[in-house]
């Protein structure tokens, strides 16, 4: 027995499980791909500054949540808290802007890392698939980008979730808001970090979870009262747009999202089954982002869905995903010379796209069979001396129970066409 378990707020994804894992990843991205988004992969640590500055100073996810490192050479490193900044880094840093073919869409999978509360639906290693379009102002990007999210998780067969969506307005009307909501907030009986919050970004405070907090914000300013024409023409566009797509949404003046670099639109995926951790993704406009990490204006807009969070999703609405069989076919010899026979059939069966097992060890029918019903296969082949000597193997229906001879020549065709 191993005396090493896997690190506090981390698990790992095993078989049968993952392959719901990976069912899901796919459901996200099918859309993504089938809307011009090609995929980007980008490293799992960069340096600190760049989530500094774009995920923003003030956030917990900077101050608290950071996995950082000092490498032997000096450099800052840190494990990546979020999908976007990394994404849009790696486009800068290849001129994918330059290409002339604006927006650039990306899309991508992989794990991610905060130092949080362990707790169920919050991981500090967690897995997300994201989606960005980058160098584009245009409501129609910002729409696009929700309807795929949501056609991605209908298509897995979840009706219980909701989209909330806002606007945090642009650099032209937020800062009137900005004021007067500190104004209002230097008026509460705040915490002395929720104090500084108030000062280096008060949109913050309104995201605070504390019970506390939120009582006192009844009749905060709102910042939909403070948007200039432009933003609200905006979005009412975005909104006509999912309205036009039977995207249904709703209004949340409240909702700003844990991220510094969010412009106009803002939106979230939440689920009511999930309890406190309701939230399985979210996103929206950022079109300072790039210039806050040192590259061109370039408008953009995107999402990040929770892979973990969608999976506990799909539990809480009884939903089982209809998943490939991992084994169709699993072979049983009996004897040197069929291991060496039947082996080669597999070979066979794999390359013509069957998914084929095989009795490894030397094991008796009995044991053998039994592994193949564990295979979840529908189908065993088992051969001995006699069967080869007389060119057939027998072919087992393990549902059926059902056993016939095949001719061995005839095998792979057999199964093509019971599998068709």
């Amino acid at each position: 027995m191993s005396t090493f378990k896997a690190p506090k707020g981390t698990y790992d994804l095993l078989p049968p499980d993952s392959a719901k894992f990976l069912a899901v990843r796919e459901a996200i991205a099918a859309p993504l791909r089938n809307s011009g988004y090609g995929y980007v992969e980008t490293p799992g640590f960069e340096n600190v500054e760049l989530f500094a500055r774009g995920v923003g100073e003030s956030t917990d996810i900077v101050t608290k949540e950071m996995y950082t490192l000092t490498t032997k050479g000096g450099d800052e490193l840190a494990l990546r808290p979020e999908g976007t900044a990394s994404v849009l880094r790696a486009a800068l840093e290849a001129n994918l802007h330059k290409t002339g073919n604006l927006p650039v869409k990306l899309w991508y999978s992989g794990s991610y890392y905060r130092y949080e509360r362990p707790q169920k639906g919050r991981y500090r290693h967690f897995s997300q698939v994201g989606a960005e379009a980058i160098g584009a102002e245009d409501p129609l990007l910002d729409a696009e980008l929700i309807i795929l999210a949501d056609q991605a998780y209908r298509s897995l067969g979840l009706r219980d979730f909701r989209i909330l969506l806002n606007s945090l307005g642009d650099k032209e009307c937020r800062p009137v808001y900005r004021t007067a909501l500190q104004d209002f907030l230097r008026g509460l009986d705040l915490d002395e970090d929720t104090r500084r919050r108030v000062d280096i970004n008060p949109l913050r405070v309104l995201d605070d979870k504390r019970p506390d907090v939120q009582k006192q914000l009844t009749g905060a300013p709102v910042l939909r009262d403070y948007l200039c024409d432009a933003c609200k023409a905006y979005h009412e566009e975005v909104r006509e747009l999912l309205t036009a797509a039977g995207v249904a949404f709703e209004d949340d003046v409240k909702l700003v999202r844990g991220l510094d670099y969010y412009t106009r639109t803002t939106f979230e995926f939440v689920h009511d089954g999930l309890g406190s951790q309701s939230a399985v993704g979210g996103g929206g406009r950022y079109d300072g982002l790039s210039e806050m990490i040192g590259g061109p204006a370039l408008p953009s807009v995107g999402w990040a869905l929770g892979v973990d969070r969608t999976v506990l999703a799909l539990e809480a609405e009884g939903i089982e995903l209809e998943l490939p069989p991992t084994t169709e076919v699993f072979a049983v010899p009996l004897g040197e010379e069929a291991r060496r026979v039947l082996f080669a059939t597999v070979t066979e069966l794999r390359r013509a796209g069957v998914a084929t097992d095989f009795a490894y060890g030397g094991k008796g029918l009995k044991n053998a069979m039994k592994s193949a019903n564990r295979s979840g296969a529908r189908y065993a082949i088992v051969a001995g001396e006699r069967d080869l000597a007389e060119g057939v193997v027998q072919l087992k229906d393990l549902e059926s129970g059902e056993q016939n001879p095949v001719p061995l020549a005839e095998v792979v065709t057999t199964l093509l066409e019971k599998r068709a």
